[in-house]
């Protein structure tokens, strides 16, 4: 929640929207991403190894609430893992 201090509500979800938009196009859509790639979107904000489990601990946390299924949960992960390379600015 650190790196959403600050932002407006409508700024907030705005991000949720470009979130949604990314993870629909990942699983082959309909919808369209046009934010930014991940690299230049969080460059600069420090983000550690440590941050990045939270967050994918709270997307796990999220997936297993809502019962996604196993194959579809595996291949999110497989997608949000794979970002972590522009994400992490800090190991």
């Amino acid at each position: 929640s650190k790196f959403f201090v600050g932002h407006s509500e409508d700024s907030l979800k705005k991000i949720r929207q470009h979130i949604v938009d990314q993870f629909c196009a990942a699983a082959g859509g309909p919808c369209l991403y046009t934010g930014h790639d991940m690299k230049t979107t969080h460059h600069g904000l420090g983000i550690t190894g440590d941050d990045w489990d939270a967050a994918a601990n709270h997307l796990v946390g999220t997936l297993d609430k809502f019962k996604v299924p196993k194959a579809d949960k595996d291949d999110l992960l497989a997608f949000v893992s794979s970002l972590k390379k522009d994400i992490v600015d800090k190991p």
